[in-house]
């Protein structure tokens, strides 16, 4: 009984200890505890009080990019551009300088380990083209995680006003983190990586030593948000995931984080049907360029044809086509008495030039025919741009089928000058045939080019397209191993991938399905390459096997 009072008293001094220094730091206090297999909370304290998240808020910077790169807008060797404002920013900083290009794993590197502050802004910056745009599209990938009482303005967590979250919501995006992206997951419980320019340490490195079964996640600290820290830890088959804002000091943070998933542990059943978060679709950027057309020198808008509506002539009264009155007529005048007939509209082509007629021998005989023909009324209203006349024929006489008969029956072109015009016969209302058609002209191969219309006509932006060289002496790959789940061999091949970013930058990671696991190997690689990588894994104590054509 006595043993039992004293240890009592110890965890009421403990408790008490702790909880002092939280009452005179400005920083409030929040945590939150949840089971990360159902994502039911635990334990709670102001867990829905708006507080500075400080660098936690690279969580969601981390969320997004791995988001980018899973939907193919961008990869981990595309190279950024360091801005002026991203160089500028104030330290935990990777040292950018403006104007250099880095890769986009390296970035990750340094955001998710060393807690850069230029780091996570050249991501913002690199993925929506400015932070702002950025931190917009983090508000809506938040809401669509759940995350109601969050709201950033920037990519890194530096205090501004109207920058703030939770410690529930940060407990909710770290099992988002878990669940959503694991292959990049072990990322969070290195204690170190090559960011690129500079080996970088965790910020966390204490924590995942300290307690055991820790594997992630992120720290966070400014002067207005205290020390802060959401963290993950497995035992068994239970998973905790707990936040804790405004910690007076790592240490007493790291404590308070450690008698939180203590708590979890503790509560959380052992066997729980788990319940995993349902996918998310975020919405990804896309650019649309319009091709335009720039109008060449010589290219001339076509000329559209005008319509000319006007009173059209009597029944069977054909109109002069041209000033040549002597080729072309009517074959029959209209009655005398026959009554005007009523108003009708006549479409008449504006701008036509009479084709030229085709020379021959029966030219003289379409203009003798003329000369018979009963002159057109003068009254009537010309038109210099039909190309010939209608006038009504008599229905031609059959062809006969032997050519022998053809042959007798065919007149000299000599006979047919001389005969007599063969008297006009009157045509059927509403018959039409042709009295002379000379044949058109050729058609032109010339294309007339168009102008598209109106818009911007400026060149179309020049499109890079990147293509993968050809696989010459890129044949061999990289085998490292066979595990029992895709997901793991998944794990492996990133691990490899960050932690040897020289040789293996331009490898494809595979995961072959066999019979004994899941083989998981890198291919489209070098010899040398294939050698050097498996020669680093082994000197880390890693089996690898080299393969090739």
């Amino acid at each position: 009984m006595k043993r039992f009072t004293l240890a009592a008293r110890l965890w009421a001094f403990v408790l008490i200890a702790l909880a002092l220094p939280a009452t005179v730091n400005a920083a409030p206090f929040a945590a939150h505890v949840m089971d990360a297999r159902t994502g039911k909370p635990i334990y709670a304290q102001n867990a829905s009080t708006r507080l500075h998240p400080a660098s936690l808020t690279k969580m969601m910077t981390l969320y997004m990019a791995f988001a980018a790169v899973e939907q193919g807008r961008v990869r981990l060797d595309s190279r950024f551009t360091i801005s002026s404002n991203a160089a500028a920013e104030p330290p935990s900083k990777l040292g950018l300088r403006a104007g250099q290009q880095i890769e986009l794993r390296y970035l990750i590197r340094a955001a998710a380990i060393k807690s850069a502050n230029d780091a996570a802004t050249a991501i913002g910056e690199g993925l929506a083209g400015s932070e702002a745009a950025f931190a917009q599209q983090m508000n809506a990938t938040a809401r669509a995680l759940g995350m109601r009482n969050t709201n950033f303005r920037n990519a890194n967590g530096l205090t501004q006003e109207g920058h703030y979250s939770t410690a529930e919501d940060m407990s909710i995006l770290g099992r988002r983190l878990f669940y959503d992206f694991p292959q990049y997951y072990s990322l969070f419980s290195r204690r170190s990586a090559d960011a690129g320019v500079a080996q970088v340490s965790s910020t966390n490195k204490r924590f995942l030593d300290d307690y055991p079964g820790a594997d992630g996640i992120k720290t966070g600290y400014t002067r207005a948000a205290g020390f802060n820290l959401t963290a993950s830890a497995q035992r068994g088959n239970k998973r905790i995931i707990a936040t804790v804002f405004g910690g007076t000091s790592t240490a007493q943070r790291n404590q308070v984080m450690a008698q939180l998933l203590d708590t979890g542990f503790g509560r959380a059943p052992d066997r729980v049907r788990e319940i995993r978060p349902e996918p998310l679709n975020i919405p990804s950027q896309r650019v649309v360029r319009r091709a335009q057309v720039q109008p060449e020198p010589t290219a001339v808008a076509a000329q559209p044809q005008r319509l000319v509506l006007s009173r059209s002539a009597p029944p069977r009264q054909v109109q002069r086509a041209t000033d040549r009155a002597s080729l072309v007529a009517a074959a029959t005048p209209a009655p005398a008495a026959a009554p005007e007939a009523a108003p009708a509209a006549r479409l008449v082509l504006a701008a036509s030039q009479r084709p030229a007629p085709r020379p021959s021998g029966s030219v003289p005989e379409v203009v003798t025919a003329a000369e018979t023909a009963p002159e057109v009324p003068a009254q009537a209203p010309q038109s210099a741009s039909i190309a010939g006349a209608i006038v009504a024929s008599a229905r031609p006489t059959p062809a006969p089928r032997n050519r022998a008969a053809v042959a007798e029956a065919a007149p000299e072109p000599q006979q047919i000058a001389e005969s007599a015009p063969a008297p006009a016969v009157e045509a059927p209302t509403g018959s039409l045939s042709l009295l002379a058609s000379p044949p058109p002209q050729r058609r032109s191969e010339t294309v007339i080019l168009a102008a598209m219309g109106e818009g911007d006509i400026s060149s179309p932006e020049a499109v890079q397209i990147v293509r993968r060289p050809a696989a010459t002496g890129r044949n061999y790959g990289l085998i490292l191993g066979t595990y029992t789940s895709r997901s793991e061999a998944e794990q492996r091949l990133l691990q490899s991938a960050l932690q040897d970013g020289g040789s293996l930058s331009g490898a494809r990671r595979n995961v072959a399905d066999t019979r004994r696991g899941f083989e998981a190997h890198f291919s489209g690689l070098t010899r040398s390459d294939a050698q050097l990588a498996c020669e680093r894994l082994t000197a880390r104590g890693e089996g690898c096997k080299v393969t090739g054509p």
